[in-house]
């Protein structure tokens, strides 16, 4: 691999990536390889909450939590993102203490030995190259990941703050309204 794997990494829909699964979304990236990369997108969230989609998830997250749309691949997949306290106990860390919540767990016992956690439907992913081709093509602005983007409020524009984080272009990027058109 002639790069550093993105694992951990945000992506950052670029102003020109109009597919709509990914307008203006940002993605973790939690695998990279030379096989392919497998992201979450964090800041879709949905018309659903948990305990209306999953009730059997409701003892990880608040009454009213909002199911997130992870991507457009595998829209079966229910992936749980949570920050452990010890962060020995997920399934896989991804970032700091934030890891994967395994399916089998005890949802009640997990929900106790986590500060906060977030259920996603879905997944983003990209077979061996893709990635690095959408990121040739400049689909996708990389930047460094904090824990606190893992967990956005739906109010909040997690786009345009990690944007301005980056400074410089990126920052006049992040004022960019949703219809250039309508400016």
């Amino acid at each position: 691999m002639d790069h550093d794997p993105l694992t951990g990494q945000l992506l950052v829909a670029s102003p020109s990536l109009f597919d709509p699964n990914f307008r203006r979304s940002v993605v973790l990236v939690v695998q990279h390889s030379d096989e392919g990369a497998i992201g979450i997108v964090l800041n879709q969230p949905s018309e659903a909450t948990v305990v209306e989609v999953a009730p059997e998830l409701a003892p990880l997250v608040e009454d009213d939590e909002t199911v997130y749309v992870g991507g457009p691949v595998d829209d079966e997949a229910v992936v749980i993102l949570a920050e452990f306290d010890d962060p020995a106990e997920a399934a896989a860390v991804v970032l700091g203490d934030i890891g994967f919540v395994s399916g089998d767990a005890d949802f009640e016992l997990v929900g106790a030995s986590t500060r906060r956690a977030r259920i996603y439907i879905g997944l983003a992913g990209w077979g061996a190259g893709q990635l690095e081709d959408e990121l040739s093509g400049d689909d996708w602005i990389v930047a460094p990941a904090l824990e606190r983007d893992v967990f956005p409020s739906p109010d909040d524009d997690l786009w345009a703050a990690v944007l301005r984080r980056r400074g410089g272009q990126y920052e006049l990027l992040a004022r960019m309204p949703l219809d250039p058109s309508m400016n």
